[in-house]
């Protein structure tokens, strides 16, 4: 009795910071300009930090540490009420304490990411309304490019990393509305489980605890560089999934190398095909089709049948539940729609880039 009372007893300074902090995430979640500052002035400075700490492991640090907290959530009440003879009121109150710190940690750390400004806000951008010829005009454009960069003979995978990393460098970071890099090695790791990951359809993810993010092992080399530069977007602080397609869009599409150009046009064919289908109607569907080189439609055959063959109908529907309530509750329009946003974003970006290039003519 005695032992549970101290633990549980008068606040420590532990808690008045955990309260302070807590305060502070719920204040930013909810200003976007209080985002802004956090994503702008302290994330680098955080994310930083954390990367000199992960950035000498191999392995992910945020996967075993997230193995480990649910290693201890599963142990630790066990052995407190069973062995420690503690009430079930001071134990739950400790696990409480732990999940508290662990949301704390993750907000911190990067999840504020997500209080920022959307990208049409940062970058100026004005959203184009639906407009039928210009997305066809968009579409046929697209499968041109897609078509003029095909190939399969993709560099190493340090070498991509190495151009992805530069492709960052090289954009003007306040007109494009990200970080510029701030991790000076940069170099995605395995994830740890991946053969589970697959079997939910997931190709990569950040480690918000340590600013690392891990690739699928089970991830194909022409789609490995568009999924390197859009985990890569997330640890410079973009939070939104249709945000991350777009940059790695931007880097990848502008790459030198011509594998790196093909991979980025191709990470957004499935969401080409879904956009044309709905706003163009079959007919149109089955005519962009056949405008799109055979191998290139192979090749999607492949991915697909690929992908189906390593997921689990259960996971994969329990994986997309859990994580567009992540999502919404984070305020992100669209919840796992927000994938597909990217075609939005850049029919605004080329809109806007036009409207710029025509200004300036115009002035000289």
């Amino acid at each position: 009795m005695k032992r549970d009372s101290v633990h549980i007893g008068p606040f420590r300074p532990r808690h008045l910071l955990l309260f302070a902090l807590l305060v502070a995430i719920t204040v930013i979640r909810f200003i976007p300009k209080l985002g802004d500052v956090y994503t702008a002035k302290l994330y680098p400075i955080i994310g930083r930090a954390l990367a000199s700490l992960s950035n000498p492991i191999p392995f992910s640090m945020d996967g075993i540490f997230v193995l480990l907290c649910i290693a201890w959530l599963i142990a630790y009440p066990i052995y407190a009420i069973v062995y420690q003879k503690r009430r079930k009121r001071a134990t739950l109150l400790r696990m409480a304490e732990f999940l508290l710190w662990l949301y704390a940690w993750f907000y911190c750390a990067w999840g504020l990411n997500y209080a920022q400004s959307n990208i049409f806000q940062r970058m100026k951008m004005v959203p184009m309304s639906p407009d039928t010829a210009a997305f066809r005009n968009f579409a046929y454009r697209y499968a041109d490019s897609l078509n003029a960069t095909f190939t399969l003979n993709f560099p190493h995978e340090d070498e991509t990393m190495e151009r992805i990393q530069q492709g960052y460098r090289q954009l003007n970071s306040t007109q494009m509305g990200i970080n510029r890099p701030f991790n000076r090695h940069p170099h995605p790791k395995t994830m740890l489980l991946s053969p589970l990951s697959s079997m939910a359809g997931v190709t990569g993810s950040m480690g918000p605890f340590f600013c690392e993010f891990t690739i699928n092992a089970d991830v194909r080399l022409h789609n490995f560089p568009s999924t390197c530069a859009h985990e890569y977007a997330h640890s410079l602080g973009i939070a939104n999934e249709g945000e991350a397609n777009f940059y790695s869009y931007i880097i990848c599409t502008h790459a030198f190398n011509k594998a790196l150009r093909f991979s980025g046009y191709y990470q957004i064919f499935f969401h080409m095909l879904q956009q044309v289908d709905d706003l163009l109607g079959p007919s149109e569907y089955k005519t962009f089709i056949k405008h799109i080189r055979p191998e290139i439609i192979r090749l999607a055959q492949s991915d697909r049948n690929y992908w189906l063959s390593r997921r689990s109908p259960i996971i994969d529907t329990t994986q997309r539940f859990i994580y567009d309530l992540y999502l919404q509750s984070n305020r992100v329009d669209g919840g796992i729609k927000s994938y597909s946003g990217v075609m939005a974003i850049i029919m605004a970006w080329e809109a806007n880039v036009f409207r710029t290039e025509s200004t300036g003519r115009a002035r000289d």
